[in-house]
């Protein structure tokens, strides 16, 4: 199977694209990314699947090899759903910052730049613990004796 070089140079700009607007601030330019990735994703799925062919209906005489592979068109069908529900989310996100703020952008966070700047040790994490530190209660040295149904020993 040879794939198609102009398919394979689209999917390769669209994924080099939308992974670079994926990067920008701008929620609708990730919007934009997404969907290029999305995109990029259904026809890398494309090409997989091969030349185009017969209908995956069996008919009696007909080589194998005539047959077309449904699972990438499956697949296609079901990558279209998830990045529609992804685009509609995106668009509710978007859609409230905007009523929220009047941007687009995601703003950047002050407490975010604090926790990047901490040294990366941290005390509690990296403590050396008891081997003998346990949640359940040690059992003193008494055992217990074992008790019969009528609660006689």
């Amino acid at each position: 199977m040879a794939a198609n070089l102009t398919l394979l140079t689209v999917m390769g700009v669209l994924y080099a694209c939308g992974i670079y607007l994926l990067l920008e601030r701008s929620l609708t330019r990730v919007l934009l990314g997404l969907m290029m990735l999305a995109n990029a994703t259904n026809i890398l799925l494309l090409a997989t699947g091969g030349y185009a062919g017969l209908a995956p209906l069996f008919i009696k005489g007909v080589a194998v090899e005539a047959y077309n592979d449904p699972l990438p068109q499956a697949l296609i069908l079901t990558s279209i759903v998830i990045s529609f529900a992804v685009t509609a989310f995106m668009l509710g996100l978007i859609y409230r910052s905007w009523l929220l703020s009047r941007a687009d952008e995601v703003q950047i966070d002050p407490e975010d730049r604090r926790v990047a700047q901490q040294d990366i040790y941290d005390v509690e994490e990296d403590s050396v613990i008891a081997p003998d530190t346990s949640e359940f209660p040690a059992e003193t040295g008494t055992s217990r004796k074992k008790t019969r149904a009528g609660g006689r020993p």
